[in-house]
């Protein structure tokens, strides 16, 4: 299939890129101009980069893709006011399904949070997009698969997330670390077994198309408490870090648990491969390499 993929210069973006090249499939990126590519895709010339400020429209009618694969998302971590995170998780994408519908693309794969609606601005925007695509899937005659993504980790992703900062933190040695109570339950999912969750979507939809909309969450199926977790990689990195539990506050509107359903996915025939231990061991190895 050729894919057309946003956010591929992000750390799924770019994992899913090298996967999809491995299964055969044709990959256009939709990017802005300004984007730094990584390696794998700058120095790929199979691999064909279109600008968003040359118009949605001309993207799919010069690459003309079976599929998009939307990743691209703003988290509102940087500062950014909620008319930038509505524009990037909103109204762009929207525009994007708008497009992709204009040139008759059958399939539209997005990715959104398993966070509650209401929990920011962030879930806020990711959600309302999700309600178009099912409000357009069930008039018209497409496929629209809602990925809900829960805690991705894995070797080389951004050292501000959750999973990564703890890690590297205990690997460094730190004196210290403040945390929460810990008791917030939380679903951890390593990067090759969401990868593996994106193939299995794919391939099922080229064997048995269907239109409408699907909501698929994409997870472990299993949830573990912050507190466990962060003990976890203490154990696994030998660390002589201090964990300051209850040192810092809940956040306002703290979600106290979120778990895949994965019923969905194992219906296609996906199941988790990595344990939330090799994982971690995975990240581990990865940075005495490093």
């Amino acid at each position: 299939m050729r894919l057309l993929l946003t956010g591929a210069t992000g750390f799924l973006g770019e994992s899913l890129v090298r996967r999809f090249l491995a299964d055969g499939h044709q990959i256009v990126i939709l990017k802005r101009r300004t984007s730094v590519l990584p390696s794998l895709i700058a120095s790929n010339a199979a691999i064909v980069c279109h600008d968003v400020e040359d118009g949605l429209a001309a993207a799919f009618v010069v690459t003309k893709p079976d599929a998009v694969i939307h990743l691209a998302t703003c988290y509102g971590r940087s500062g950014e006011d909620i008319m930038t995170v509505f524009e990037t998780n909103t109204a762009f994408p929207l525009r994007l399904l708008q497009a992709a519908r204009a040139a008759e693309v059958a399939l539209f794969i997005n990715t959104d949070t398993a966070l509650e609606k209401l929990t920011n601005a962030y879930s806020l925007s990711k959600r309302q997009f999700a309600e178009w695509g099912q409000w357009l899937a069930q008039r018209n005659e497409f496929t629209f698969i809602n990925v809900r993504l829960e805690h991705m980790f894995g070797p080389g992703d951004a050292a501000s997330k959750f999973t990564a900062h703890v890690i590297g933190t205990l690997l460094e040695n730190r004196l210290e670390i403040n945390l929460t109570k810990g008791e917030q339950l939380r679903d951890f999912i390593y990067i090759d077994d969401v990868l593996s969750g994106y193939q299995t979507l794919l391939a099922h939809y080229a064997e048995n198309t269907v239109n409408g909309y699907i909501e698929c969450d994409l997870g472990s199926g299993e949830a573990i408490t912050i507190k466990d977790f962060v003990e976890l990689v203490h154990t696994l990195t030998n660390s002589r870090t201090k964990l300051n539990f209850g040192a810092l506050p809940y956040r306002p509107g703290e979600v106290m648990l979120t778990q895949a359903d994965t019923s969905y996915l194992k219906k296609l025939g996906w199941r988790v491969q990595t344990s939330l231990a090799e994982g971690i061991q995975k990240i581990i190895a990865s940075e005495k390499i490093l």
